[in-house]
């Protein structure tokens, strides 16, 4: 048998054409999304119902998994999971998901809220101990407000407003014990315990934490101390935080013009009724600028079996209250709004692919690191937000783009081809010529690109993909700072 070469030498020549990904030919334009009743205003605002999607509980049944569940997204799971060909042995997973169900955000509540809303089932664990010496006790957050606090508005309770709640920890763990299933039991790649193999990283918003702990249990059986990896605050790319003021003016654009104030316009019926019911003033512009915060607060409340809420006179709810119509209506616009944003909009991918560069570039290095034998680690885990998804879903050009609900998910899978050139045997030629292959998952399954260098993102030559994010942002983010300045040309 003729002796094959050393891994050393193929990672050399791997690395040789994975150095040139830049040259390949690949399309740098934006394509427009699917159009379908997501993304067309006149079946918006005259539509009824949300396209089958799920917004008042955790669980799907097992016969409509994979349907958007905004309380809980579709995820890889074992009895689902796409199984690669035998003939492609997985190389490396970076995985990145929105976190979980939480409570609404303090400034997406309505001015006065008719009932609490109290985590007394959870506790939040905040404490620094030195690595050597004495223990901290174990302290955690127990939210009040007192009566001499007038100047709070929107829910009383325990919780913070945000935080993961006790049915979003749960499902936390469900996710990670649902990864684990695939990557662990039913593909052997995962290391049986969190070792140095695995990486964790959150935001610096706390509810991606809460969210982490979680999953590191429910994927590896632990409750042992474990990094939970973070960039500096104002410069984090997960979220991102980072500065970029082009990213920043472009997204303003998309959602000033008269494209955008057009459904706002439209949908000024429904807006004077949620404001006569949430007593929200019609000049607010929190509230008006989008349906951002209407969305945000009655899904909150669905997904956690609370009643939506009725206008309150002299301290009692009234018979005005917001039916499933009204709050169907909301979430119908909410998604036609991050369509428009992130993927209808021809700007969007310029200012998605400058906002959220320095992760892609980072990713980019990732994968180029495995291939070359400089990396150790095979599975990074990236718990982050709505914004964040978002983005990279912008970047890749989803062909039909939703708001991403709680828990979404995009995994990126490396793959090696095990078939090996032998001289004299004249096997077909491989299309990847390092012989790595990409597979993108989104919800659970392969996601579909309307970009036709990507198309679906099954076993795509790594040389294209890396081309693609090479050339939006530069190998390693290279172009992220001089674009987000304006001093590079988009």
């Amino acid at each position: 048998m003729r002796n094959l070469p050393g891994a050393s030498f193929m990672a050399a020549i791997a690395a040789s054409f994975i150095s040139s990904a830049t040259t390949a030919r690949v399309d740098l334009d934006w394509h427009a999304p699917n159009a379908t009743a997501i993304n067309n205003l006149t079946q918006v605002l005259n539509g009824s119902g949300v396209y089958g999607f799920i917004y008042n509980s955790s669980t799907t049944s097992a016969e409509a998994y994979g349907q958007y569940n905004w309380c809980n997204m579709p995820h890889v799971r074992a009895t689902e999971y796409p199984r690669a060909s035998a003939e492609f042995d997985l190389q490396y997973v970076e995985l990145i998901h929105r976190h979980h169900k939480r409570t609404v955000y303090a400034s997406n509540s309505f001015p006065v809220e008719s009932y609490p809303w109290n985590c007394d089932d959870e506790d939040l664990f905040y404490y620094g101990q030195p690595r050597t010496g004495r223990e901290s006790a174990r302290t955690y957050w127990h939210g009040y407000i007192s009566p001499e606090n007038q100047f709070v508005r929107g829910f009383r309770g325990s919780c913070q407003f945000p935080q993961i709640t006790f049915g979003g920890l749960e499902d936390s763990f469900q996710h990670g014990k649902d990864l684990y299933g695939v990557y662990h039991d039913l593909l052997r790649f995962l290391p049986h315990n969190a070792n140095d193999k695995v990486n964790f990283r959150v935001t610096q918003n706390v509810i991606t934490s809460e969210v982490g702990g979680m999953v590191i249990n429910g994927m590896f059986s632990t409750e042992e101390n474990y990094p939970l990896y973070i960039q500096p605050n104002g410069y984090d790319p997960l979220e991102p935080t980072y500065p970029c003021p082009v990213s920043s003016n472009l997204f303003s654009a998309i959602r000033s013009g008269s494209n955008w104030t057009s459904h706002l316009t439209s949908a000024s019926p429904l807006y004077a009724t949620l404001d006569n019911i949430s007593g929200v003033p019609p000049d607010d512009s929190g509230f008006h600028a989008s349906f951002d915060h209407y969305y945000d607060n009655l899904s909150a409340r669905q997904c956690h079996n609370k009643p939506l809420p009725c206008k309150i006179v002299d301290g009692q709810n009234s018979s005005a209250c917001v039916t499933q119509d009204i709050a169907d209506n909301v979430y119908r616009l909410g998604n036609y709004e991050y369509s428009y944003i992130y993927r209808d909009d021809p700007r969007s991918l310029a200012a998605s692919a400058t906002s959220y560069g320095v992760f892609l570039g980072q990713l980019t290095s990732h994968i180029r690191d495995v291939i070359t034998g400089k990396m150790n680690v095979i599975y990074r885990h990236n718990v982050a937000h709505d914004g964040s998804i978002s983005r990279l879903l912008s970047v890749l050009q989803l062909d039909l783009m939703v708001w991403p609900g709680m828990g979404s998910e995009v995994v990126f899978e490396l793959y090696k081809k095990k078939t090996v050139s032998i001289a004299g045997e004249n096997p077909s030629p491989p299309s990847s010529k390092s012989g790595y292959y990409i597979r993108v998952l989104w919800r659970g399954q392969i996601l579909r690109s309307s970009n036709p260098s990507l198309g679906l993102m099954d076993m795509l030559p790594v040389e294209t993909l890396l081309a693609y994010l090479d050339g939006l942002v530069g190998s390693g983010a290279s172009l992220i700072v001089g674009k987000c300045s304006g001093a590079i040309p988009l």
